[in-house]
């Protein structure tokens, strides 16, 4: 077992791929303006999200594929979820399409609220 797996319960699957606790997660995202992407449904992200996020449903497959599409390549992701396993996947689906870094917060928006 690696350390992040057992500090955060997974690994990332790709080196492109950055798990952050919400301390450090909340600090990248302050830095300007950032690529932020909540994957959460539509209800979930109405009953709360974080600031500046845009949402693409991780469900609706269409929803996050038109998303991901506007999204620069080139530049961080930073993905969360409720708790993490959507964004992991994502995150996934985010590397198979080019992106160069991903950046994703480990125990998602639930562990954001703790």
């Amino acid at each position: 077992m690696s350390i992040l797996s057992m500090l955060f319960g997974r690994a990332p699957e790709s080196d492109k791929v950055t798990v952050l606790n919400k301390v450090d997660f909340g600090q990248a995202i302050k830095k300007g303006k950032v690529q932020l992407v909540d994957v959460r449904t539509a209800k979930e992200f109405k009953a709360g999200h974080i600031k500046g996020a845009k949402n693409f449903d991780f469900f609706s497959s269409g929803q996050f594929k038109s998303g991901m599409e506007s999204l620069d390549k080139n530049k961080t992701v930073y993905l969360y979820c409720q708790s993490g396993n959507r964004s992991q996947k994502a995150a996934n689906k985010l590397v198979d399409a080019g992106f160069e870094e991903i950046v994703d917060l480990a125990g998602g928006y639930g562990a954001w609220l703790r």
